[in-house]
């Protein structure tokens, strides 16, 4: 049997950590870039295309994310798409973080004053315009706070794929804990990793939300 010193422990679940925070990155990041793709398609007149995204947003959103987690790493191989679960993972974070994120900044567009919109046809600017220099920056200002609060979700949420084999922070907790039988110590020191990524994420987005003051 293999003996474990609380060195040993501590260790691997920094190692296993890193991979919880790069996932938890790339999760953000790209769902960040579709959110955006989205947004725009909402805000266009297109019935189509702003009921497909609704679907999009409700469909993520009202399914929970160990499902999509399951769909994504046992569906796609069923369709014959050999994938790992570094990569099922990164996709159901993304795609998951995308429909939240895109209703988080629907929600701060629509929360601007409509004379906004009318102000800037009255000065003559297409929509276009309207967009990039008086509706985005504004809006930008009102979802900073819960987007970066939204992140420390995200950051908990890769919990989640320590079920399709995806060793994470909590996949290592669980493999150290069958391995040490310490089931107390172990896990303590998985919440102690857990505050650390979250903790400076969530006095943050206190910060900005002082610092932007939207509501005054």
């Amino acid at each position: 049997m293999v003996e474990f010193t609380d060195w040993d422990i501590f260790r691997n679940l920094a190692l296993a950590a890193r991979w919880t925070v790069l996932l938890s990155i790339i999760a953000f990041i790209g769902g960040g870039v579709v959110a955006g793709i989205l947004l725009l398609l909402r805000m266009t007149k297109n019935v189509l295309l702003v009921g497909l995204v609704r679907v999009y947003t409700e469909v993520f959103q009202g399914t929970p994310l160990l499902m999509q987690l399951f769909l994504a790493f046992f569906g796609l191989s069923l369709l014959g798409i050999d994938i790992g679960a570094w990569t099922a993972a990164s996709l159901a974070m993304t795609l998951f973080t995308s429909a939240y994120l895109c209703e988080i900044w629907r929600g701060c567009i629509d929360s601007l004053p409509k004379g906004q919109w009318e102000a800037s046809r009255t000065l003559g600017l297409n929509y276009f315009q309207t967009m990039r220099y008086v509706i985005v920056p504004q809006s930008v200002r009102v979802a900073t706070a819960p987007t970066m609060g939204f992140s420390v979700q995200v950051v908990k949420n890769t919990a989640l794929a320590s079920i399709i084999g995806f060793v994470e922070l909590t996949k290592a907790g669980t493999m150290l804990n069958n391995a040490t039988f310490e089931p107390f110590k172990v896990f303590s020191l998985v919440a102690l990793f857990y505050f650390a990524i979250c903790y400076p994420l969530t006095r943050y987005s206190k910060y900005l939300e002082r610092k932007l003051n939207v509501a005054g």
